[in-house]
């Protein structure tokens, strides 16, 4: 994936336009502030999994995931 450079201002003004490219041409835009890098635009890849349901029928679950770790006798003991 290509990777462009453009200053805050620039991206500001053209925010829409720049997204539009992002989308069209599967390229990246890094956000710079003063020469420094402070964020990264990327194209959405829709073929990936969503992070729900990325997981759906991989796992298993065993015993009980929303009673305590402890019974109450060990959480007073002292």
């Amino acid at each position: 994936m290509k990777t462009k450079t453009m200053p805050a201002g620039v991206f500001k003004s053209k925010c829409l336009a720049v997204m539009d490219e992002v989308q069209a041409k599967c390229e990246s835009v890094i956000i710079t502030k003063h020469g420094k890098p402070v964020a990264k635009l990327v194209p959405v890849d829709s073929s990936r999994d969503d992070f729900y349901d990325s997981m759906k029928d991989k796992v298993t679950i065993l015993g009980d995931i929303v009673g305590p770790v402890f019974s109450e006798e060990e959480w007073d003991a002292d």
